[in-house]
């Protein structure tokens, strides 16, 4: 059974997508190298990762770290599992600002958690991405988009696209000069091109989104 290692050979990654892709080669010379993701080699819990994104989900950055911060401390742990969520009431857990949709899915992910049907990350290193996403998405809260960005800057893998991101739709128009996004469907069409390096793509493509709207909030990526 293959084993995957967090993280990729980025320079190997930028060699072959200015190989197979004229136009977007000539954005990558524009932006220059996009180093490693730090997070690739930094120890990863993914069930305090899940907890943390649905936390953070709909939310600015500092009130999302606010609510953590406390529910952290109505828990006495930095650890968001099943055994520490365990350890308060929906009140309290609600009287911290986890809201009622938010405090659902804590628990359902805690339950799952529980029953041993959330992979650990030495499972995950030994399951494709499809095989992930299908084990992490039946999690309340928890969406494809989500899973993909665990997949991108957690568990460094190569070969993610998320056709579903507005700023990777965004990059995509800009690269080619459409007068309109592509769908998501056409989008996976036009990134096949990329593989087996379409994580490293997707960066890119954000920056390009970036660069073609320097006024616009840039799309939130990477989960806390």
């Amino acid at each position: 059974m293959p084993r995957w290692s967090r993280g990729f050979d980025v320079d190997a990654a930028a060699k072959h997508l200015r190989r197979v892709d004229r136009e977007l080669g000539a954005w990558m010379r524009r932006i220059g190298p996009i180093e490693a993701n730090v997070q690739w080699r930094r120890p990863f819990d993914p069930v305090d990762a899940l907890a943390r994104a649905i936390l953070y989900q709909q939310l600015s950055g500092k009130a999302a770290a606010t609510i953590v911060s406390r529910v952290e401390a109505a828990i006495g742990s930095d650890r968001l599992h099943a055994d520490t969520l365990g350890r308060c009431d929906d009140l309290t857990l609600r009287g911290c600002g986890v809201s009622g949709n938010k405090l659902l899915a804590l628990r359902d992910l805690a339950r799952r958690e529980a029953d041993g049907e959330i992979p650990t990350l030495r499972q995950m290193s030994v399951m494709d991405e499809d095989a992930i996403i299908a084990a992490l998405v039946p999690i309340r809260g928890i969406g494809r988009w989500t899973v993909e960005m665990m997949l991108m800057f957690r568990l460094g893998r190569p070969d993610v696209l998320p056709v579903d991101d507005l700023g990777i739709r965004k990059g995509a128009q800009v690269l080619d000069g459409l007068d309109a996004m592509l769908p998501p469907r056409a989008l996976s069409e036009r990134g096949e091109i990329w593989g087996p390096y379409r994580t490293y793509a997707s960066f890119y493509l954000w920056r390009i989104a970036d660069f073609a709207t320097p006024a616009a909030k840039p799309v939130k990526r990477s989960q806390s």
